[in-house]
Formats: structure tokens, sequence, C-alpha cells
């Protein structure tokens, strides 16, 4: 359950609830569904609306071994729904590498889409990104923290932004994270300030069942 708000020089601003659920359907590939919900202040109004649906799978290829780092591979579908979604559907790839020395880590992520300008006024489909991180880990690894920097530019015909942010992760459960961040543009376009907050918990299918009673087998006791 991501939030975030964004708050541009012109003097809009957007608060963003992200809703979003995901499946470990391999065991090391996931799959899920985004459905954020966005409130846009142009100044005179204000727009509510989803902004957008959004389908994505990812697949971890390989784990950290010797000088190799962890590798991931998501693919990511945009579609045009809800007030603030755009009008047009577009895919997307991104490259995602992690790399541990010590108690620090460096992400390295790459992505492209594919598709038309969609027009969406929160949540677009970056057409291009790439962005770089370190984070590094305290008190038993319950605590994390990182910063990071990146590119992306969201249509062809727009400038492309630099931003650069700061947060931090607590694990408060072996099932239930929360974490935060604020981030601030270095280029001329993109928003002046961001931020976050976010609640992930994670939890079984079979806990959401109920309970089956099996019959006693033949000729035991009840």
């Amino acid at each position: 359950m991501p939030w975030r708000y964004e708050r541009a020089a012109s003097g809009s601003s957007a608060h963003v609830f992200g809703a979003e659920i995901s499946y470990g359907i391999l065991r090391n590939g996931q799959i899920g569904l985004e459905l954020p919900l966005a409130a846009v202040d142009h100044g005179a109004e204000t727009t509510w609306g989803l902004a957008g649906l959004r389908a994505f799978g990812l697949y971890n290829f390989t784990t950290e071994s010797g000088s190799w780092p962890a590798v991931s591979l998501r693919a990511d579908l945009a579609m045009p729904v809800g007030a603030n979604g755009g009008d047009a559907t577009r895919g997307g790839m991104q490259v995602l590498a992690t790399r541990s020395f010590g108690a620090q880590r460096i992400h390295a992520n790459l992505s492209a889409a594919a598709g038309p300008d969609d027009g969406a006024l929160v949540e677009s489909l970056p057409r291009w990104s790439a962005g770089l991180a370190i984070d590094r880990t305290f008190i038993r690894e319950s605590l994390l923290l990182i910063g990071e920097m990146y590119a992306l530019r969201h249509a062809t015909d727009e400038p492309t932004q630099a931003m650069v942010s700061i947060g931090a992760r607590w694990q408060l459960t072996p099932t239930l994270v929360v974490d935060g961040g604020v981030g601030r543009r270095l280029s001329n376009a993109g928003p002046d300030v961001t931020v976050t907050f976010g609640l992930s918990h994670a939890f079984a299918v079979s806990a959401l069942l109920p309970s089956v009673q099996r019959a006693p087998a033949p000729g035991r006791p009840r």
C-alpha cells in the first residue's frame, strides 16, 4: 500500500495511492497487479480517479555468486483505466542488478517501454529510465537506509527528468515492512519534491482459506 506525494514548480501537486498485490507463482518469479488511485491538483480544480491498471511479472535469473551480481528481469503492461490513466497502452521491460559488499549493496536498473505516448497524468510507464542506488543495513538487518539517483523520460517530446532521493525501510516483523523517502529534482523538468510512504505485508494464500478436516483412515480411532 504505497502512497506518494509530488509537487511541481508550477504549483500543481498529486497524491497517489498505489494499491498493489503480487503472487510468487514460481520459486524465483512473481506476477502482480497495481491499481493506483490519484488526486491531481491543477490549481483551479482537482481530478480524482484511477491512474491506470498495471500488470507485471518479475523473474530472478541469478543470485549473487563470486563476482556476479543478482540479475532480474521485469515486464510491465500499463493500461489506460480511469480519469488519470491516460489514453494508450504501453509495455516495457526492466533489467535489475544487485551486488553486495559487506553491509552495503549497489543496485543498477535500466528500463525501456514501447507503444504510443500514453498521456497519463501520473504513474506513466517511462519511455526509458536508468538508475543507480546504494543501501546499507543496520540493527541485525532490520533497518535499511538507501540513496539513489535516476533519470527518465515519460514521452518522446518531453525533457529528461533527473532525480535524487533518500529513504529507509524498517522490517517490523518477518512479514510486515514499512518504508519512506523524500526526493528532489536535479534537472529543470520533474517534480520539485516527492514524498513516499509504504506498507507491505506478506502472507500465504492458504492462510486465507478455511481449514479442511480430513476424514480418519479406516480402522483408526476417531
